[in-house]
């Protein structure tokens, strides 16, 4: 590792640090800056994710969180 140079716990710690907002757009730069095979490998992990989350409420194992209800949790968090 050069001399001052952070390692990637480091980096991850201060990260993790950041307002949620920084935390949303250093994640969107991050993603951005893969190449499209990883992009396109990241979409099918999506796409299964989605299948998976809604077969689950489909067969009634999990229940939808009202909008309002999802953004007064976020603004929440982001004024922690």
């Amino acid at each position: 590792m050069f001399a001052g140079m952070k390692t990637l716990e480091e980096i991850e710690q201060d990260a993790l640090e950041l307002p949620v907002a920084s935390r949303v757009l250093l994640a969107e730069q991050l993603l951005e800056s893969l190449d499209q095979s990883d992009q396109k490998r990241l979409d099918r992990l999506w796409a299964a994710e989605i299948e998976r989350r809604l077969s689950r409420f489909d067969r009634g194992e999990t229940k939808a969180i009202p909008g309002e209800e999802v953004f007064r949790r976020i603004r929440a968090r982001a004024r922690q």
